[in-house]
């Protein structure tokens, strides 16, 4: 797909994180102007989000709050280390940078960190992502692409997971705010014409990953002779995707901004019936307005996937069963043939491929 994003101005939040830090090493090779920004927290290790950064051309010891870093590796990628409450300071950026394009793929993650630490989940998922929203409608943007989470389907039974299905039933806070976050952008979109396209991300793993994920967590505790915690005695699915699928969907996304579609008043659309305030498909809008799941489309096993990560390391996991935990689904399964269709998305990473590149990766990365 021809790139359209040469030229354009486009700001990524949350690039010392996993899929940000991934976005930007493709986007630099794409002739676009690159803004990252990141406050660096402790949720995890803070080393490896400098390690990233530093994988970027962006040194640790350059960094200063709210002082723009230039990348070594690009002339056109610059970082800054800035929280997205600091609406001051985020709002002067936007107003001297002028964005053609946010990618806002900052936020607190994790699922069982919102029962011990709830107020991180408000005020950055849930403020943070309002300060953005503020910035696009003062500063207009011609589009805002922002994370969701396959965690916005929460109790939900119906298999693959659709964006046509109603997600009014989330099993965490931290669900909960991802969905808030396309709430939020759909009044936004409707009252000031923000053109916005949410992506719920389903499990995404690859080299450079958190440490919070399972594959990080059982490659860490096998390669240590440690147990290996398999939640809901083994029988969970996940509809894991290679990061490297992850960043070319956004890629395809980025390039086409969000249309509104027809009302009922209206001639009706081609390829969509016409919406209105009571239809039935969520993820469409009369205003510029769009939802898709980003997934591989094919659930695995985790034990699955442990036998996986056992081949690439040659030792065997020390597995302990355990009872599925709060806040936890058994299985996820992306329905992406919304993405397939408009944009041509085809994951294309197999799992034992793409957890050959991780280990290798965490081999190299931890020296073990």
């Amino acid at each position: 797909m021809p790139s359209k994003l040469s030229g354009k101005k486009i700001l990524v939040t949350g690039t010392a994180g996993f899929i940000g830090f991934h976005l930007v090493r493709r986007l630099i090779d794409t002739g676009a102007g690159i803004v990252g920004i990141d406050n660096i927290n402790d949720y995890y290790d803070q080393g490896l989000k400098y390690a990233r950064l530093a994988e970027t051309g962006i040194p640790e010891e350059a960094i200063e709050y709210n002082r723009p870093v230039q990348g070594s590796l690009s002339d056109r990628y610059r970082f800054i280390k800035l929280d997205l409450e600091d609406r001051e300071n985020l709002l002067s950026l936007f107003s001297r940078e002028k964005f053609d394009i946010v990618v806002n793929l900052a936020a607190q993650a994790g699922v069982r960190y919102s029962f011990t630490n709830p107020d991180a989940y408000i005020v950055s998922n849930i403020s943070g992502f309002l300060n953005i929203l503020e910035a696009c409608r003062h500063h207009p943007v011609e589009h805002l692409v922002y994370a969701s989470s396959s965690s916005v389907y929460g109790l939900n039974r119906e298999m693959p997971f659709s964006v046509r299905q109603n997600v009014d039933h989330p099993a965490s806070l931290y669900a909960a705010s991802k969905k808030s976050n396309e709430l939020m952008a759909h009044s936004y979109s409707h009252l000031f014409n923000l053109p916005s396209t949410g992506l719920r991300f389903f499990t995404v793993y690859g080299p450079w990953g958190r440490p919070d994920m399972a594959l990080f967590i059982f490659t860490k505790s096998i390669l240590a002779g440690q147990p290996v915690n398999v939640h809901n005695e083994g029988r969970m699915e996940r509809d894991f995707t290679y990061v490297d699928d992850i960043t070319e969907g956004v890629l395809r996304v980025m390039q086409s901004p969000a249309r509104p579609l027809p009302g009922p008043e209206t001639a009706a659309d081609p390829k969509h019936p016409a919406a209105s305030a009571d239809q039935e498909n969520p993820a469409l809008s009369t205003a510029p307005y769009r939802i898709y799941n980003i997934g591989n489309s094919q659930p695995v096993k985790l034990m699955d996937f442990i036998y996986a990560i056992e081949d690439e390391l040659g030792l065997k996991a020390k597995i302990k069963l355990i009872p599925i935990q709060p806040g936890e689904v058994e299985k996820t399964w992306a329905d992406v043939s919304d993405l397939a269709a408009e944009f041509g998305y085809s994951p294309a990473t197999p799992i034992r491929e793409g957890v050959r590149r991780f280990v290798s990766w965490y081999r190299d990365f931890y020296g073990v």
